[in-house]
């Protein structure tokens, strides 16, 4: 029997039981999301992965649609904090830098953080999104996100006068929406093969020529 001094640790409070599941819920998940693609991954196929009963991953995720959004979610902001990237610490200082060059540069090496994590998934979510219409809807509001986060650093350019004069602000706004996209670092980092390195450098070359203004 132990002693007062040998008492057993204290039970793990309700919530942190609740974020344990809900990350082996993701991670299960993941892997077979991947491995199966999205069609063939039941909810009880992983809810048997992450040993999380059925019934709890209803409860925490509502659908397989759900945790797929949870997934990406994760996989965006690098951890499961409930905080949209517009909203962190590091993008906020970006709209708030003096230089126009860093405040790109930033901006796409962030960018280019995230297209790394999420590139595999997101292929899952556009093939998921042609035969099921929550992915249709799920794909269309984060790219809805997209959009509306690039836009913030266009206008953060624009209020500094840094655009070019020739740039109108939704011409700028496009231009990021594509270079930045899943779809290009895909068409460059995975299928012709570029280092991530290398296609940041010419995102920030390629941005900087046609965004910001001469010195």
């Amino acid at each position: 029997m132990p002693t007062r001094g040998d008492a057993p640790p204290p039970p793990r409070r309700p919530q942190a039981r609740t974020r344990l599941a809900r990350a082996a819920v993701v991670e299960a998940a993941r892997q077979l999301f991947l491995e199966r693609g999205y069609g063939a991954t039941t909810v009880d196929a992983i809810s048997t992965l992450a040993d999380v009963p059925a019934a709890t991953v209803y409860r925490l995720f509502s659908s397989k649609v759900g945790i797929l959004r949870a997934l990406l979610d994760v996989s965006i902001g690098g951890d499961d904090e409930d905080v949209a990237v517009a909203a962190r610490p590091r993008v906020r200082a970006l709209t708030e830098a003096d230089d126009p060059g860093e405040q790109l540069a930033g901006f796409v090496g962030l960018t280019v953080q995230i297209n790394t994590r999420v590139a595999p998934l997101y292929r899952v979510l556009v093939s998921a999104a042609g035969t099921d219409p929550d992915a249709a809807a799920l794909l269309a509001d984060l790219t809805r996100q997209r959009q509306e986060g690039q836009r913030v650093i266009v206008r953060a350019l624009g209020r500094r006068g840094a655009l070019r004069p020739d740039r109108r602000a939704g011409e700028a706004a496009d231009l990021v929406h594509a270079l930045l996209s899943p779809e290009m670092y895909r068409l460059l980092v995975i299928d012709r093969g570029w280092a991530p390195e290398r296609y940041e450098r010419w995102l920030r070359e390629t941005l900087a020529d046609q965004l910001l203004a001469p010195p």
